[in-house]
């Protein structure tokens, strides 16, 4: 069964509108576990514009599924990632003035870099992903430096219309299959909703989403307790179809 990680930054950034207290993320992750969640996402920005480090330091004693920590390249937080040892860390791009992470992780021009961290990430005893557009030389490279995931960019298949929705589609599923040959683990993740979250779960090697704005933008109508239970409706409605159209075609 695809796992769902749960990104709570979103809880962060309405609490850091206001430099207070509430909503709490440390609060909102152990509601997303008892509702299912399978995983708590967090990205710990340069800026700090939304998840600080007192929230990561909490969210390692309690969380009790797995902490996704996301993060730059950048040396701080290479060395707080060190120090916290989250169960899993993603690469991520990063850029100041960006309102939500753009695309992936450019693994080619930055691979030095990636390959330090990664080494020293994995010496920690970390699993390490790289968040990548689906480009077969990005796949190829992040093999290469022996990364344990790649999580796709999805963006860009969540906001495509007609002919290029498809042709996203086939994109993800082919890298999806390139990366499974090449040794690489498979999550996904950005742009994903209630609705098209069950194209993907096909995906060879899929073993998690990544979701946040959208189950967050739920939660705030329903409540965050609904908003995650529906999310897992919605990846195992997917699942059961694959299943059902699995068994028509060995008929």
């Amino acid at each position: 069964m695809i796992k769902l990680g749960v990104n709570i930054d979103h809880v962060a950034t309405l609490r850091q509108a206001r430099k207070g207290r509430e909503p709490d993320p440390v609060h909102a992750a152990a509601i997303a576990e008892l509702a299912g969640a399978d995983g708590i996402t967090v990205h710990l920005r340069e800026d700090r514009r939304h998840i600080q480090d007192r929230d990561l330091l909490i969210l390692r004693e309690s969380v009790r599924t797995r902490l996704n920590l996301e993060m730059a390249i950048e040396e701080g937080v290479s060395r707080i990632a060190e120090e916290i040892k989250p169960d899993m860390a993603t690469l991520v791009p990063e850029k100041r003035e960006e309102v939500t992470t753009e695309g992936g992780l450019d693994v080619i021009s930055n691979k030095e870099r990636i390959k330090e961290v990664i080494g020293r990430l994995k010496k920690r005893g970390i699993l390490v992903s790289l968040f990548i557009d689906p480009e077969r030389k990005q796949v190829e490279k992040s093999a290469n430096l022996k990364a344990d995931f790649i999580e796709f960019h999805t963006g860009c298949f969540a906001n495509a219309v007609a002919a290029q929705h498809e042709e996203e589609l086939t994109r993800l599923h082919e890298m999806a299959e390139l990366a499974v040959k090449l040794g690489l683990r498979v999550n996904a993740g950005h742009g994903l909703n209630y609705w098209n979250v069950a194209e993907l779960v096909t995906m060879a090697g899929l073993e998690e989403f990544n979701i946040g704005h959208s189950i967050i933008s739920r939660a705030v109508l329903v409540g965050l307790d609904k908003s995650v239970k529906e999310m897992k409706a919605a990846i195992r409605e997917g699942e059961i179809l694959l299943i059902q159209r699995n068994k028509l075609y060995e008929k």
